[in-house]
């Protein structure tokens, strides 16, 4: 199965990639080689007016990376009470209706603040809901996600990284099950 991990920000040196390289290391143990998707490598001609109507072919493999994918696992900030803008843009980008129509995706949000990000990741499951997409119903949340990362970046605290592998392990069963449908 083919798993795609999306780092929601194109922040530089995110707290948001640091736990993606947690998730990725987690997949890899459950068995799988995720692909990652880091928004800081949106190529700047998708910025452009003219990619609405014609994307950029730098962008052709986050589009693919999406459309081949089995199951996609959506790391998220929050940003002013919400998704970032960037990671709206990047949804926006993508081919309608068939980039999220029944495809399996998972939910992890992280935050500075108390709530972890549930205000964005509810934003996101009204989008992916939307697209038709199977949403998993194990989310994560990380708050206050500076207290839980070691200098390295890894997550230091074992609720939350047993938390993280239930679901990335949940998220397996579940679009593994859909796939076979």
């Amino acid at each position: 199965m083919n798993m795609v991990i999306l780092a929601g920000t194109n922040r530089p040196g995110s707290n948001t990639r640091k736990v993606v390289a947690q998730l990725e290391t987690i997949y890899t143990d459950l068995g799988y080689m995720p692909t990652i998707l880091d928004l800081a490598e949106l190529p700047p001609e998708i910025f452009l007016a003219s990619a609405y109507a014609e994307k950029p072919a730098s962008f052709a493999r986050f589009n693919e990376a999406i459309l081949a994918a089995d199951g996609l696992h959506v790391v998220t900030p929050e940003y002013n009470g919400g998704m970032p803008g960037i990671l709206k843009y990047f949804i926006d980008m993508l081919k309608f209706p068939e980039s999220f129509e029944r495809r399996p995706v998972a939910f992890t949000g992280i935050a500075a603040g108390v709530w972890g990000a549930l205000r964005p990741v509810e934003q996101l499951q009204a989008v992916f809901g939307y697209r038709n997409a199977y949403i998993y119903p194990e989310r994560v949340f990380i708050p206050a996600v500076y207290g839980h990362l070691g200098a390295d970046g890894s997550i230091t605290t074992p609720e939350v990284l047993d938390r993280l592998k239930a679901q990335a392990g949940g998220f397996v069963v579940f679009a593994r099950a859909l796939k076979k449908g």
